[in-house]
């Protein structure tokens, strides 16, 4: 996808187990949702139509940016 184009690539994932990267404290099994920092999911406190990304399959506790495995597009 957007192979021809120059500058950036997008990566979408539509199902599945992937790597996400998150910040803050999350627990294995946590929704996560958009965060205030571009490209970075957090904990979904109280998430709005459209922000949910996945849930959460790994424990992660850091104020600094890490990636974790999250599991996206399953109910």
């Amino acid at each position: 996808m957007y192979g021809a184009c120059p500058g950036f690539k997008n990566q979408i994932a539509l199902q599945g187990r992937v790597p996400c990267k998150v910040v803050g404290k999350i627990n294995k099994g946590d929704l996560l949702c958009t965060s205030g920092i571009p490209g970075v999911a957090g904990l979904a406190k109280d998430p709005k139509p459209g922000t949910l990304i996945g849930k959460a399959l790994q424990d992660y506790d850091s104020d600094h940016i890490g990636t974790i495995e999250v599991a996206v597009g399953r109910t």
